[in-house]
């Protein structure tokens, strides 16, 4: 059983945003046909590096989908477009705001067609606003929402987030605004149209940011591995590496004291006596922790923080990430056949459902595989496909 069966969706987007999104939708079962421009088709299909001359980058988010190349700027792309829309649930996009309105694929011109049409558009400053004509990538959107100037070591020039933080941010809000949109749409019968914005995603995530500024007029800054509330709750250097200490409430604050560092006079130290004052004085309880955990292994305080209940664990490569027992035990790596590129791994899915599991169950498309299939779906006959590729429509 699929979560998502009945839901078909029409993939207008690319890079990673959007791509992100909508293989979310597919994972958890729903239809989705990705429409690619023609004729290079998503932009992800030049990133490297290469299996088989197939972009591993554009596997990676692009399973399960189905594939069409289509050319949207004449008539005859539009009008299959348009036969594909009434056929369709949702739309998700990810063009500058402006570029739909001049292809005459808005929601307005949609809508007209399918009026239960759930409209999703993606962009890295929205669709109002004095900034929405700009386009926005991922980096430009975190150093706009201030999480660049809050990232890295103090006093090291600013750093962005090591993986694309606002991309995936809108990917997931664009995910959580969809169903919710279709759950009204299964009540009301109604579609509508989404605005969802890189910039706004991210600074959604800047809770406890918003709480320090707002709260203390305390403008955020870089804390390294540090939590901005809890203490100790960061790396702590060791006799071989660094390893993450999480006592971040008083009961394990007082297990850390007691049985992992054996300090229990820390415990009414006056600089210590709450989380509050704790990160009030986190220089010094830093360098008293690193004093001794730096006499022993990294797996000595991981096994001594484990056997007592406080929170901690190693900093892993990405490679030891993807070897470690337990994600492998959670099935986050699997192998899937591509036709081109042959066996391949690709992350698993994160969520698990005791009734409805999420699958993947087909590779990324290639480029145009099945745009044969999906136009016939449309009633298209075989000339007229034929006739269609002759004008390069598709």
């Amino acid at each position: 059983m699929k979560a998502l069966k009945n839901l078909k969706v029409i993939d207008l987007s690319q890079v990673m945003a959007g791509p992100y999104c909508t293989m979310s939708l597919a994972d958890m079962g729903a239809e989705v046909i990705k429409v690619e421009k023609y004729p290079n088709g998503d932009d992800t299909r030049e990133m490297g590096p290469y299996e088989n001359g197939e972009s591993y980058c554009y596997m990676m988010i692009n399973r399960n989908k189905k594939g069409i190349r289509l050319n949207l700027k004449e008539p005859e792309g539009k009008e299959v477009f348009k036969k594909l829309i009434k056929e369709g649930d949702v739309l998700v996009e990810n063009f500058r705001p402006g570029v739909v309105k001049k292809l005459g694929i808005d929601y307005e011109t949609l809508k007209e067609i399918n009026p239960k049409l759930i409209y999703c558009s993606i962009s890295g400053y929205g669709q109002t606003g004095p900034y929405s004509h700009k386009g926005g990538f991922d980096i430009m959107a975190q150093g706009l929402s201030g999480i660049m100037s809050m990232t890295g070591e103090p006093d090291s020039r600013p750093a962005k987030v090591g993986i694309a933080i606002h991309d995936l941010a809108a990917a997931l809000t664009a995910v959580n605004s969809i169903l919710a949109a279709y759950i009204h749409r299964l009540e009301s019968g109604n579609g509508q149209y989404i605005d969802i914005s890189l910039v706004d995603s991210g600074l959604a995530l800047t809770t406890w940011e918003a709480a320090a500024y707002f709260g203390a007029g305390e403008i955020p800054k870089k804390t390294g591995s540090r939590h901005r509330i809890s203490a100790p709750y960061q790396g702590i250097k060791t006799k071989d590496g660094y390893v993450l200490v999480g006592a971040a409430n008083q009961k394990l604050w007082e297990k850390f004291c007691e049985n992992v560092v054996e300090k229990p006079e820390w415990i009414k130290d006056e600089r210590f006596l709450s989380n509050y004052t704790r990160q009030q004085h986190i220089e010094d309880l830093e360098a008293m922790i690193e004093d001794i955990f730096q006499a022993e292994a990294t797996h000595y305080w991981t096994a001594k923080m484990e056997k007592c209940g406080v929170p901690g664990g190693p900093i892993l490569s990405y490679e030891e990430t993807l070897q470690n027992e337990h994600v492998l035990a959670r099935n986050m790596v699997e192998e899937v056949e591509h036709p081109i590129a042959g066996k391949m791994k690709v992350l698993g899915v994160p969520a698990k459902f005791s009734e409805t599991p999420g699958k993947v169950r087909a590779s990324a498309p290639t480029l145009g595989q099945h745009t044969k299939e999906v136009l016939k779906t449309l009633e298209i006959s075989d000339e007229e496909i034929e006739e269609l590729k002759n004008k390069h429509i598709i």
